[in-house]
């Protein structure tokens, strides 16, 4: 029987628990794909990178959306516009660190 008193979890947490997780092992398998190909010398293509990319900003996308459900949505409403703000600030943060990383990867393998 359900508890009356304790909430219910936002419907978006699994789906983005689930994304986040499949998308890390997407990431890590790649990685180690792309170990076991430079392990051996062959060249590889920066357009394989893309899945790594890919993957790793869809972990980025679900985890920023977990913390949305966790600090903005459970705020409360006189604290909700406060939380917005830090929040957005910190998303741009994560972002803009994460497109930083990948657009010098993309540079320092097209000078090499």
């Amino acid at each position: 029987m359900p508890d009356a008193n304790k909430p219910q979890p936002h419907p978006w947490r699994k789906p983005l628990l689930i994304a986040e997780f499949s998308a890390l092992a997407v990431l890590l398998v790649s990685m180690a794909w792309f170990s076991s190909r430079t392990g051996s010398g062959a060249e590889l293509s920066p357009v394989w990178l893309l899945i790594p990319a890919a993957a790793s900003l869809a972990v980025f996308i679900c985890f920023i959306g977990l913390m949305y459900l966790r600090w903005v949505v459970a705020a409360a409403a006189e604290r909700r516009t406060r939380h917005k703000i830090v929040f957005s600030l910190l998303v741009l943060t994560l972002l803009g660190v994460w497109a930083y990383g990948i657009a010098n990867t993309w540079i320092s393998l097209s000078n090499a």
